[in-house]
């Protein structure tokens, strides 16, 4: 009985292995795409802000062409590269199932994450206020789906579902450099079922994706170390009003996208849709050259200067355009992120906050720190992923519980502006549409308005 026992077990860990196998090489993928694409992305936006700053008129020429052709390349050749990409992955996550399998890849092939790229590059190069790790979340979800479709039938069978959520971790992972960060928003935002059943998967493939992307560029945090000393418990005084002001605008931020959105969807007219992206980029171009060009980009400049030098004073317009420049830029339909141009709206609430009281450096930090969780979580309703994110970031463990409890109070006061998050409504959206046009991804223009 013995042999007979060895050789269940060894059949059993071979099988272990090979669908493993799969989940390392896609992770091994995705971080070096990850890394080829955080390159790209610095520099589409490294290459915009030396131009427009050293003649800002320019900025009037590469707004509305950059905004304008980042919007027609979704438009015309993959509807499904709009956006931030995370609905899309948990649409595809929903309708992973045998009888809807082939409408999941109308939201991840490759055509879609090559339109991805190019189109947040062009935005981001107009001075879009967009992020890159939505679509990288997406760009991940769609090389775990391949790589899974390539696998012969000969294979042990593998959980296509378990596959892109993997991915959709593995990218935020690399994207950020942030390992739990990545484990936490497969739990709290993607997983329907217990994560016991692919917890070795998910654990594995993120350690990857990151160590790949680390060999590329080093083992480096987000953002930095921010200087933030052992922070009393007066400062919940603080900390609670700056997380129920953040929450409320990143609900209130995404609510106006999901609006916005909807009404755009009852454009029927190219020419009318195409009028209203240029009305977008006329408007974030020409805040930036009259008012302050603090609307353009992802907001990464301006999260490190908050955090980082002495200039930790703004006027209350900052944190209206860091709000705005998302706003506009996400409800034009093409394709970027909202995650770091969320963070950098928070972060701006509470530098904003802190500078009305005259608070410390140190203080003013945590500030802006918790603004970012909060700010994060009002949109996307994961306050756990959200302060995971921000703590493995700036690598501030000290100031942990303060950076929860903003997360927390943010969900709880969103709830008052909407039910849920603007990724859950949109993720119906695409459901929705994917199941009334299941066809051709180029001819189907049409949104779903989801109702409150």
């Amino acid at each position: 009985m013995n042999w007979i026992r060895s050789l269940i077990k060894g059949r059993s860990l071979r099988t272990s292995v090979l669908q493993a196998i799969p989940f390392w090489i896609a992770s091994l993928v995705t971080g070096v795409i990850a890394v080829l694409y955080t390159k790209l992305f610095e520099q589409a936006e490294k290459w915009g802000q030396l131009i427009y700053k050293a003649h800002g008129w320019t900025i009037f020429l590469l707004a509305p062409g950059g905004f304008l052709l980042a919007w027609l390349l979704v438009k015309q050749v993959d509807v499904y590269a709009s956006g931030s990409g995370i609905p899309q992955v948990m649409a595809a996550i929903e309708l992973t199932t045998p009888e809807e399998d082939g409408l999941v890849k109308r939201l991840l092939n490759v055509r879609m994450m090559l339109v991805k790229i190019a189109s947040s590059l062009l935005m981001v190069f107009g001075g879009g206020a967009i992020g890159r790790e939505g679509p990288t979340i997406q760009i991940a979800g769609t090389v775990f789906r391949k790589i899974d479709e390539w696998l012969p039938k000969s294979w042990p069978k593998i959980s296509k579902r378990n596959m892109i959520l993997t991915g959709a971790a593995a990218g935020l992972a690399a994207a950020f450099n942030t390992p739990l960060g990545g484990i936490v928003f497969a739990v709290e935002e993607l997983a329907k079922t217990h994560i016991s059943h692919f917890k070795t998967a998910v654990f594995t493939s993120v350690i990857i994706a990151g160590l790949t992307a680390q060999a590329f560029l080093g083992p480096y945090l987000y953002l930095g170390y921010p200087v933030i000393t052992q922070s009393s418990a007066y400062m919940l005084l603080a900390v609670i009003p700056v997380a129920l002001l953040a929450g409320l605008g990143g609900s209130g931020m995404g609510l106006l996208i999901l609006k916005i959105l909807n009404w755009k969807a009852r454009l029927k007219n190219k020419y009318a849709e195409m009028t209203f992206v240029l009305l977008c980029a006329l408007a974030m171009c020409t805040i930036a050259y009259f008012v302050n060009t603090s609307i353009l980009g992802s907001g990464k400049a301006e999260m490190s200067q908050l955090l980082f030098t002495g200039n930790k004073r703004i006027g209350w317009q900052i944190p209206i355009a860091r709000t705005l420049g998302p706003l506009l830029s996400f409800t034009t339909g093409a394709s970027g992120g909202i995650f770091a141009p969320a963070l950098s709206a928070g972060a701006t609430v509470g530098a904003f906050i802190a500078g009305l009281f005259d608070l410390s450096a140190s203080n003013t930090n945590l500030l802006i720190l918790s603004g970012m969780v909060a700010f994060l979580t009002g949109v996307t309703r994961s306050p756990f992923t959200s302060a995971i994110l921000v703590l493995e970031m700036t690598d501030r463990h000290n100031v942990i519980f303060f950076l929860m409890l903003s997360g927390i109070a943010a969900s709880l006061v969103s709830s008052l502006v909407s039910k849920h998050s603007l990724y859950e409504y949109l993720k119906l959206q695409y459901i929705l549409k994917l199941r009334k046009h299941p066809v051709n991804a180029r001819e189907d223009h049409g949104q779903v308005t989801i109702n409150e």
